[in-house]
């Protein structure tokens, strides 16, 4: 047997159809909508878990997106941010994406677990757009999200990165609560 040299992990075609590249996500809600739609997108095309995210530059150019692959990938790490901080940094060509000299924010649909956390710490990432809570998806998903720093938001702010939280929440929970309901059903 050989040992892989190689991983390959692709976010689904519908993704190409539905996003808007030169579209501006001006402010904090069209971005975190945007993160929402595609975990709503995700979910009813059965093609992941209910999570989206973005990347975005400064005046809300987007960067790329990302949505949960885990089993369709079968990678533990293939979570949106993971996926949209991986197809960013390719993109930009840059490990830390604020070293292009930009402001970078990340919208999400659902507060970072521990591991996406850790990511957004490295990724270099300047601004934290957050829809639901872990609360939420802990309680309408059954996910466990993992340990946080009791005060994670002071963590990120001691490191430079401004946290929004609640944006466009109850959209975001309508989404967990979807994956809920469908979660029964066949994939």
């Amino acid at each position: 047997m050989i040992l892989p040299v190689q991983v390959h992990l692709t976010l689904p075609a519908w993704t190409q159809q539905v996003v808007d590249m030169q579209r501006l996500y001006e402010t904090p809600e069209e971005q975190v909508t945007l993160a929402i739609e595609l975990s709503r997108m995700n979910v009813e095309e059965r093609s992941g878990g209910p999570f989206g995210a973005a990347v975005f530059s400064e005046g809300g150019k987007l960067i790329s997106i990302g949505v949960n692959r885990v089993t369709e990938q079968n990678c533990s790490l293939a979570h949106a941010e993971i996926m949209a901080y991986m197809m960013a940094q390719q993109r930009l060509q840059q490990f830390r994406l604020n070293a292009i000299g930009k402001k970078i924010t990340l919208a999400t649909s659902s507060q970072p677990c521990c591991q996406c956390f850790g990511a957004t710490v490295w990724a270099g990432i300047d601004t934290l757009v957050i829809g639901a809570r872990s609360e939420d998806v802990e309680a309408l998903t059954g996910f466990d999200e993992g340990p946080l720093p009791d005060d994670w938001v002071g963590e990120l702010t001691r490191r430079g990165i401004r946290v929004e939280r609640d944006v466009c929440r109850e959209q975001a929970r309508t989404v967990l609560a979807l994956y809920r309901e469908m979660e029964g059903q066949v994939y």
